[in-house]
């Protein structure tokens, strides 16, 4: 029985070795990483990947999981856990450069393109509600507030506008971390006074803190100071309109800030591979709208708007098939050989 056992063993090998030497036995399932399941990352990721499955015929197929957020899925790319992400538009800046919380230059990285927009919701207790700008936050003495979950977008994009527009929230607050599930719930119980909630709106964890706080919460906007300061080294942020009724309850109008989600991929990735999802993403966009509301801002005449890094020739084949004008700065630079 152990010689059958080792003869069947030999026997799988060898066809696995023969499938992989003649470009047969390959990889059919990619991953995408999202964020937490109280965000827009996920639920949009699911549905992406779902549509995948749906619309291509044995292809490929597309597996969504959730992370904490941008700064995870920059590892998880980093070392091919995941082959497909979605990240905060400033982290694309950060990775491609190498600059700001990732350090190393990330080279290894394509766009497949801009999608949603990020919107800033700065959430916080009324009574701590002044000129009912961003910054109120200043109003903060000791007070509980989340940042966002550790190695998250939220964490460090928050730690980033704070720093710029001066707010000194290392030593005025009483800083938590929590996912976009979660900080709710703490919000409602009184164990926080605000949160950092950057996403697609309307953000689920949002709409749920408003519907049972009323208008014992409010959301900062952004004032022209505010945005000129968080642009200063970085461009990628604009003026967003949160009409009112966005949330239960938000009787008036909030201008805020957004800059770009960016769907990025690993340059290995097969370029059949990212041109056929370039291709679902854009022609599926009634489909995703229907599933989050934050989709509807999607359209492939944006989709290379706020990118900071070249595209993926996958997704440059498409973006030319269709059209649109590729500043030269996009166009995707030669791999290495080996």
């Amino acid at each position: 029985m152990a010689i059958l056992r080792f003869r069947f063993s030999l026997l799988l090998l060898c066809l696995l070795a023969a499938g992989c030497s003649d470009g047969q036995f390959e990889r059919r399932t990619w991953v995408l990483t999202t964020g937490t399941t109280g965000g827009t990352f996920y639920p949009v990721g699911v549905a992406l990947s779902t549509i995948v499955s749906a619309r291509q015929s044995g292809d490929f197929s597309l597996t969504a999981i959730s992370s904490a957020g941008s700064m995870e899925n920059l590892k998880l790319l980093r070392d091919n856990q995941a082959q497909f992400g979605l990240i905060l538009g400033v982290f694309a800046a950060w990775a491609w450069e190498g600059t700001g919380p990732v350090g190393t230059p990330q080279t290894h990285l394509r766009a497949v393109g801009a999608t949603w927009p990020n919107v800033e919701h700065f959430v916080l207790h009324a009574d701590l509600v002044s000129s009912g700008t961003l910054d109120d936050l200043a109003n903060i003495d000791g007070e509980r507030f989340v940042l966002g979950q550790r190695n998250s977008g939220a964490e460090q994009t928050g730690a980033y506008i704070l720093d710029a527009v001066g707010i000194d929230f290392r030593n005025r607050f009483s800083l938590a971390y929590m996912g976009y599930g979660s900080v709710a719930g703490a919000m409602q119980d009184g164990n926080i006074v605000g949160m950092n909630v950057p996403a697609g709106a309307p953000v689920a964890g949002i709409t749920q803190s408003f519907a049972q706080m009323r208008d014992s919460i409010r959301i900062l906007g952004f004032t022209r100071q505010n945005l000129d300061a968080i642009n200063r080294d970085l461009p990628l942020w604009n003026f967003y309109q949160l009409p009112a009724g966005t949330y239960p309850h938000q009787q008036a109008d909030v201008t805020t800030a957004f800059s770009p989600n960016v769907l990025v991929t690993r340059a290995d990735v097969p370029e059949e591979i990212v041109y056929g999802l370039t291709r679902l993403m854009w022609e599926s966009l009634p489909t995703l709208r229907e599933i989050h509301s934050a989709t509807r801002e999607m359209l492939p005449e944006r989709a290379l708007a706020g990118i900071a890094l070249p595209l993926h020739p996958g997704a440059l084949r498409y973006y030319e098939e269709i059209g649109l004008e590729v500043a030269p700065e996009l166009l995707p630079p030669a791999l290495p050989t080996q």
